[in-house]
Order: C-alpha cells, then structure tokens, then sequence
C-alpha cells in the first residue's frame, strides 16, 4: 500500500467536505478526485440523484446507550461501533455512531428503499468522519440538533469493486422509505472491469 498517496487522498477529501463549494462544485471535484487519484476506488464516472430540498432536515438528537460490534470483512476485522444518539428523521429513525477506535469519528450507514434498486444493495454512507467526511452529510449544530443532507450520500468503497472490504448498515439504519438523493448504483465503464481495471 502506498501509505504517503492514502494520507494524500484522505486529505483531499477532507479539505473537498470543508471547503466552501455548493453541491455542484462539490461533486465536480470528488468526480475529479474519483477519476484522477492513484487511492481511488472508482475511476468513475459516478452518477448522483438531482438536488433535492426534500431530502434535507434538521433533526432532534437524542441520547441512546450501547454498542453495536459491525464486520467489515477484511483486515479491520470487527469495529466497535457506540450509540452516539437517535436521529428523529422525517424518513424514520437512524442511530448515529462513533466509531471507537483510534481517534474516533462519527458514522452513519443506512438502507433506504432504494437500496439494490437504483442504489448500491447494501447501503450508502452519510458521513464517515474518520475518513474526513466532515459537515455536509451529518452536521452537529450548536443547539445540540443536526443536519441532515442526503444530497451528500455516497457510496462505500466495496459499491465499486470487490476488493475493498466495507462495514454496512445495520438493522438499525434501515429505512423503508425511498431517499432519491445523493449517489446513485456505480456503474463501470463498459471498457473496465471494477476488480481488474482493465
């Protein structure tokens, strides 16, 4: 692995969450990141849902105990996931998660049901902070509610080729209603095939 490309894709994204683009500029530079850097899972293109206001919502937090043990059937082995609170959405009920390991950081996965439809089968993401995706999918406001934006939803890195290894959504996170935001199924170029890149 080369570890000094890594630390620079994962700064990248970061510095993509926290700039100060729109969601069009935002997703102009991932597509760019997706198809031009050595660390990518997916050399693209991706394809998204159009914006919607109606997947986005300020929500209650509220307090929720526990933890939750997720396989990520590769050589992370299993994570410990804490209940850092329930999430009231207008969609149903979501647990966010802190991830408990070094450093720390919060995780949402989720189903909806789009999910092995027009999304990849096995869920997205709405944030994976340990991995800089910071603020736009998940944001703590200071009154203690956070925001959701589902125009930020994105797939993990297993949704485009097999040899990445990704924790899913646990029962919890499953939503019955359909969340037409975010990004869509990955779909290779016809020339390439994911798990070859040829």
């Amino acid at each position: 692995m080369d570890h000094l490309a890594l630390a620079d894709y994962r700064a990248r994204v970061a510095a993509m969450y926290l700039s100060d683009e729109d969601l069009a500029g935002f997703r102009a530079r991932r597509d760019d990141l997706f198809a031009t850097h050595s660390q990518s899972a997916a050399p693209g293109p991706l394809r998204y849902f159009a914006p919607s206001d109606e997947f986005v919502a300020t929500v209650e937090l509220t307090p929720a105990e526990g933890s939750l043990e997720i396989a990520t059937g590769g050589p992370d082995g299993v994570l410990r996931y804490e209940r850092a609170g329930l999430l009231a959405t207008p969609w149903g009920p979501l647990t966010l998660f802190w991830l408990d390991a070094y450093g720390g950081g919060l995780f949402l996965p989720f189903r909806d049901g789009t999910s092995g439809k027009e999304t990849y089968g096995a869920g997205r993401y709405l944030t994976d902070t340990v991995k800089g995706t910071h603020g736009r999918g998940v944001a703590p406001l200071p009154d203690g509610r956070v925001r959701l934006d589902f125009n930020y939803a994105y797939n993990p890195s297993c949704a485009y080729d097999d040899q990445w290894a990704c924790p899913l959504a646990p029962y919890e996170n499953r939503l019955t209603e359909p969340i037409r935001a975010g990004e869509l199924s990955y779909e290779p170029p016809a020339s390439q095939s994911p798990t070859t890149g040829a």
